[in-house]
Parts: structure tokens; C-alpha cells; sequence
């Protein structure tokens, strides 16, 4: 039960700071410049840009990690 809850603690600790590190990168890109006459829609473009990458970069790793980790059961 207790690695259960690990799990979900490291689960979100990696979805979260793999979203910021998705918006830090995003925002370099200056998407305003593209969009000028919708300035809120483009920082909502951002966030959502935001989200969607770093789930995905946040669940390709934590699925990499627990291949890697299952491995050891083909080699027993």
C-alpha cells in the first residue's frame, strides 16, 4: 500500500515539473508575436501546449523507467 502511494507522489512530482519545464520552453518561443490581435488566447494556447507536452514527455519516461525496471523479471 505504502509504494502504491510513492508511485502517485512520483507520478505527480513528474507530470508537474515536466509541465513547467514545457511552459518555460514554450514561452522562449513567443507565440504572442504570432497571435497579436488575440494576446489571451495565445497565453491559453501556452498553457495548454504546456500541458499537453509535458504529460506526454512525463508519462514516456515513467513508463521507460518501469520497462526498465520489469526487465530484470525476463532475465530470472
Amino acid at each position: 500500500m505504502r509504494t502504491i502511494g510513492l508511485e502517485a507522489i512520483l507520478t505527480l512530482c513528474s507530470h508537474l515539473g515536466f509541465i513547467l519545464i514545457a511552459f518555460w520552453a514554450i514561452q522562449g518561443l513567443h507565440l504572442e508575436r504570432y497571435m497579436k490581435f488575440y494576446p489571451r488566447q495565445a497565453k491559453i494556447l501556452i498553457v495548454f501546449l504546456s500541458v499537453a507536452l509535458g504529460f506526454t514527455v512525463s508519462s514516456f519516461f515513467l513508463s521507460f523507467i518501469d520497462n526498465v525496471r520489469n526487465l530484470g523479471y525476463l532475465l530470472k
